[in-house]
């Protein structure tokens, strides 16, 4: 189990050293100036890209940054002077992470529900619209559901509100949209594993000694099934993290997301490389625990790297 836990620790080291990098120099190819304003002047601009370093070659920038990073340092905002980075990150990751968490939780909790219901049953009309149903959630965008619901609950009938997060009213239609795509994967996937589990023998031998369905369901088959499911957490975390770029902006959430987009469109490159940093970690952090959690719960897991 160490020897596990030490590989994937080296494994999210790496993938964040790859991260940082490509994210660097991807944000210097972008064209024009953080700094380049209708108002400024050339001779204003060079002055204020020389006081940044933005006019050192591109390797000398980034050894730079990284020495900076590695003291935990993540920068200035270009576009808004006098406010670091994590300042910035401070006061946008509430937001993001009560609406990530909550559309994971709902997620969870619904698809594999959908999953279970769509494998037990033998009412056909059922299967086809959970089937049905699960094919919408993953071929519908966020952004579209996100509007869609927005203009039907919001502004049509006027049921909840649409911007902000004032209120607990004010997390119904986020979270609905970015949970809609991960709990129709988790119940596709609980759905075809819930099933194979129960042909296996325990399942048999369990009915054959006049264990109750449920108990059996909920003790034994849940427990295997849900393996799975537990290694999407990761991933889902991940698209939780881009799909909330669109949704926050839908529905003016000042989270991490809005801060992106609004970073790219300002061509703020230290608050871009902030957030890609901040977002990485998390998701790596987020994968190492379901992968340590895969392990306790599956003995075939440990026995690999005994």
């Amino acid at each position: 189990m160490l020897r596990y836990t030490c590989k994937r620790i080296l494994t999210g080291i790496l993938s964040l050293f790859v991260l940082v990098t490509a994210a660097f120099f991807l944000t210097r190819m972008m064209p024009g100036s953080p700094f380049q304003t209708g108002n400024v002047t050339e001779s204003v601009l060079e002055s204020m890209e020389e006081e940044y370093g933005l006019n050192d070659p591109p390797v000398r920038q980034y050894q730079t940054y990284l020495g900076n990073l590695l003291k935990g340092d993540l920068g200035v905002s270009f576009k808004k002077p006098g406010v670091s980075v994590s300042e910035v990150i401070g006061r946008a990751w509430p937001a993001t992470a009560s609406l990530g968490a909550l559309a994971i939780l709902a997620a969870v909790v619904v698809g594999t529900c959908l999953g279970i219901w769509q494998a037990s049953t033998k009412n056909r009309a059922v299967k086809g619209g959970i089937f049905f149903g699960t094919i919408l959630g993953t071929g519908i965008p966020n952004f579209v559901i996100a509007l869609l619901l927005m203009l039907c609950f919001g502004v049509k009938l006027k049921l909840l509100p649409i911007a902000g997060l004032k209120s607990a009213a004010n997390y119904v239609l986020p979270v609905i949209s970015l949970a809609v795509y991960p709990a129709s994967v988790i119940a596709r996937l609980m759905q075809n594993t819930f099933r194979e589990e129960m042909s296996r023998d325990y399942v048999v031998l369990a009915k054959a000694k006049g264990l109750k369905w449920r108990r059996t369901a909920v003790t034994h088959i849940l427990k295997n099934a849900w393996i799975p499911v537990l290694n999407y957490i990761g991933p889902a975390a991940a698209f939780l993290m881009t799909g909330s770029f669109v949704v926050e902006s839908v529905f003016t959430i000042p989270g991490l997301g809005r801060e992106f987009v609004n970073s790219i469109a300002n061509r703020d490159y230290t608050l871009i490389l902030g957030l890609t940093i901040f977002m990485g970690v998390t998701v790596i952090v987020i994968n190492l625990l379901t992968d340590l959690l895969c392990a306790c719960l599956d003995p075939r897991v440990r026995r690999a790297y005994r």
